[in-house]
């Protein structure tokens, strides 16, 4: 329309996240939002609404880009659940190590920033952390162990997948981070088996 400037919105919003992924919510502010995405306080306030609506939609963005990587991984290996969280933690180191993107993970960001993220934030970073919780646990689901044991077993794959982005921030190299990834891994497997074995012994 003439006289208005025109913009890719969904640029903007991409640039807008990898503000709030390299700098937390808290010290994201608006004029280094705006320097990013190219816009004027007035224009950001007009397409997004205010700073916690924006960052809103920069999880929900984050997570359908991650989420989908996430979900294509697990359900690679159906029938093989010790496989599906190898090529889980595949993703995720993939991301951690892509230089394209901020180093770490947005959700882990924000989730450590939890106390001065509004309360709608929030709830929407717990979500996002039981969503992820919920593929792994599905992944995991082909599997003779018992319900407490998976439970068990898909907190502490989201756990480490935490764990890893908040490393990584602090320097950790690729080889020390793909260590902890394959003892997880190793973990995951040996659990698994021993109540495969233990559930061939019972029959």
């Amino acid at each position: 329309m003439s006289g208005r400037k025109q913009f890719d919105i969904g640029a903007a919003l991409d640039q807008a996240m990898r503000v709030f992924w390299q700098r937390g919510y808290a010290d994201a502010s608006l004029d280094a939002l705006g320097s990013a995405t190219g816009l004027g306080r007035g224009s950001l306030y007009g397409t997004f609404g205010n700073k916690e609506t924006l960052f809103g939609a920069c999880l929900e963005r984050y997570a359908s880009i991650y989420g989908a990587q996430y979900e294509q991984a697990l359900a690679a290996h159906i029938g093989d659940p010790a496989r599906a969280v190898e090529a889980f933690f595949d993703v995720v180191l993939g991301r951690i190590a892509d230089p394209s993107v901020p180093v770490g993970c947005l959700i882990a960001q924000s989730a450590a920033q939890s106390p001065t993220l509004k309360e709608e934030n929030g709830v929407q970073v717990r979500g996002l952390l039981d969503t992820q919780r919920q593929r792994v646990r599905a992944a995991l689901a082909d599997s003779s162990a018992d319900s407490r044991t998976l439970d068990e077993l898909a907190t502490f794959v989201v756990a480490v997948n935490q764990s890893l982005a908040v490393l990584s921030r602090a320097g950790t190299s690729d080889a020390e981070l793909r260590s902890v990834a394959r003892l997880a891994c190793t973990t995951v497997a040996d659990t698994l088996a021993r109540a495969s074995s233990e559930d061939a012994g019972q029959g």
